[in-house]
């Protein structure tokens, strides 16, 4: 991805700001346009009207150069980012998340709910540990810097630590050094120490900075927080103490001495830094110290170390590696160059991949971002969407002709078929006619043989001796054709429509009565419950096993006669219709 033309980084210090403009070169470089810094005076005590400040500062220093607009990458001051270096077990990558994040829970001092929190994997040890450090800081905070930033007319892309920002251009200028160096970063509330060696980095914040003596001041010489920061700038310089004699004016020397004892106590805490870093962290004792932020210009800053540490002290210099546009003056350049580390640490993170890479965007700025990412497929999307819709517009215009073609063209079939159809039903008519009259010819012809097999299927059934048959008569509901009485009735005759209502005027033969006698034998009528019994195979009859009953009418032998009476009533399985 290309890196953007213009490259505006923001500084937002406790009471200094600080906005710089840069263009990228080939391979990674910079190129330093323009900067300006500004001052936002306020006592500590009083936070309310900071977001106001940082707003009018930043518009400001945008006015002098020339910014109308645009992205910005900013750092937010030490002191309101809580940072740890943890140590973790060496495990699986998909592991790792919820490790950082069981981590976080445990060394965040806050609800991870109410604040932005990030990690950046810094080396491992001996042990095969994995170091990483932790940033977080409270949401509220935040979106209130972030307020102030936007209503300046700034758009965030990146929200940085200040002390990784100066670790970055730190890495990014001086890249050759071996062993261990030290940063110290005195700014308005705090002083940052970063120690920085081959595959190690470590940073602690100190309470103690340049608004710690503006306060002593103050506190001596009975007067506002402002005024007192007015007199530190004016007259302060540290004390070199010992045998160098003090200023002539006392007010001068008193306020060299407060100085002198703040810086006292920062020497103290900076042997601390040391001792734990060597202790705790395994890392090598400083072999040089660089000094940086608003504080580290103080007259004989750089003596009273080099006499505390015996060290090589010198003032950081951001812009070894960045080109200076024709613009910038030299001389102007040098006084504040060690201001800049912030600024020329988060431009790098435009051009390169930097060894330290947090983010801490509040939730509304990585959501417009995604949104912004979403954009071009979003527009994709509805130019397809629109797409689609003329095509199917097209599509349902051309169905329609192709349709209503064919819907002409099929109703012209269907005229004709209308015609065939009602030749189709005076042939119908003619058929049901033709069936009328035909039909009880059929069912003459179909019924000639039905007797035949009657009594073909009755003889068959027949046991073989002591039984016959005597009389055999057809019947129709059960009433033997024929007869009359009080019981008799007429027989029915079948309903439907079609040719089977030809033969509703006549009458249907449903049934046989069969009558017969049977000889004096050992099994006496039992005989006929054997002819009942064989019948239940029959295909002409519909026997009922379980209504023997109804089917037979037997006598009871008296065993005086030789011969004896037995009745049948059979069921045809389909009737016999007369001609």
């Amino acid at each position: 991805m290309p890196a953007p033309s213009r490259i505006v980084s923001l500084n937002l210090g406790s009471q200094s700001l600080g906005l710089a403009t840069f263009h990228s070169q080939p391979h990674g470089g910079l190129i330093l346009t323009g900067y300006r810094q500004g001052e936002i005076l306020t006592d500590p005590a009083a936070e309310g009207d900071r977001p106001t400040q940082i707003t009018e500062s930043v518009r400001g220093m945008m006015s002098d150069l020339g910014i109308k607009g645009g992205a910005v990458a900013y750092a937010v001051a030490g002191q309101s980012v809580f940072a740890r270096f943890v140590k973790l077990p060496s495990v699986d990558e998909e592991k790792i998340d919820r490790i950082i994040t069981f981590e976080a829970q445990q060394n965040v001092p806050f609800a991870l709910e109410g604040v932005v929190w990030d990690y950046q994997f810094v080396g491992s040890d001996a042990e095969k540990q994995i170091e990483v450090v932790l940033v977080a800081i409270k949401s509220e905070l935040l979106e209130a810097m972030n307020g102030a930033v936007e209503a300046a007319g700034l758009e965030t892309t990146l929200v940085d630590v200040a002390t990784m920002a100066l670790y970055n251009a730190f890495r990014f200028n001086y890249s050759e050094l071996t062993g261990c160096s030290l940063l110290v970063d005195i700014g308005a509330r705090t002083t940052n120490l970063l120690f920085v060696e081959p595959g190690n980095v470590f940073s602690r914040s100190v309470p103690i900075g340049g608004s710690s003596i503006t306060s002593a001041i103050a506190k001596e010489f009975q007067e506002p927080y402002a005024a007192a920061e007015k007199r530190k700038t004016r007259d302060g310089f540290v004390s070199l103490g010992g045998t160098y004699a003090d200023a002539s004016d006392p007010d001068v020397a008193r306020v060299s001495k407060l100085i002198r004892h703040t810086m006292t106590r920062l020497h103290a805490e900076l042997a601390r830094s040391i001792s734990f870093f060597r202790s705790q962290q395994q890392g090598g004792q400083p072999q040089r110290i660089f000094l940086c932020g608003g504080s580290a210009t103080t007259p004989y800053m750089r003596e009273f170390f080099h006499e505390k540490l015996q060290l090589p002290i010198e003032f950081f210099n951001p812009l070894r590696n960045v080109a200076l546009a024709g613009n910038i003056a030299l001389e102007d350049v040098a006084h504040s160059a060690h201001s800049l580390g912030e600024l020329v640490g988060l431009a790098l993170r435009s051009t390169l991949t930097c060894p330290m890479e947090l983010n801490l965007r509040p939730p509304n700025v990585v959501r417009r971002q995604r949104l912004a990412q979403r954009r071009p497929f979003l527009l994709l999307a509805a130019a397809c969407f629109l797409l689609g819709l003329c095509g199917w517009g097209f599509y349902f215009m051309r169905s329609a002709r192709i349709e209503a073609a064919a819907s002409d063209q099929l109703q012209m079939e269907v005229d004709r078929m209308h015609g065939m159809e009602n030749q189709l039903a005076k042939v119908r008519q003619e058929i049901v006619a033709l069936d009328a009259v035909a039909t009880p010819l059929l069912t003459a012809i179909n019924a000639r043989g039905g007797w035949l097999l009657i009594l073909d299927d009755l003889n068959a059934r027949l046991p073989t001796e002591n039984i016959w048959i005597t009389e055999l008569a057809p019947t129709s509901g059960g009433q033997v054709l024929g007869e009359t009485g009080p019981g008799a009735s007429a027989p029915p005759t079948p309903q439907g429509r079609g040719p089977a209502a030809a033969a509703s005027s006549r009458p249907a033969i449903d049934g046989v009565f069969v009558r017969g006698l049977y000889l004096s034998n050992p099994k006496q009528q039992e005989i006929v419950v054997d002819y009942f019994r064989n019948l239940l195979d029959s295909p002409i009859f519909e026997v009922d096993a379980n209504d023997q009953s109804q089917v037979i009418k037997p006598s009871t032998p008296t065993n005086s006669e030789w011969a004896y009476p037995y009745e049948l009533r059979l069921k045809l399985r389909e009737p016999l219709y007369l001609p």
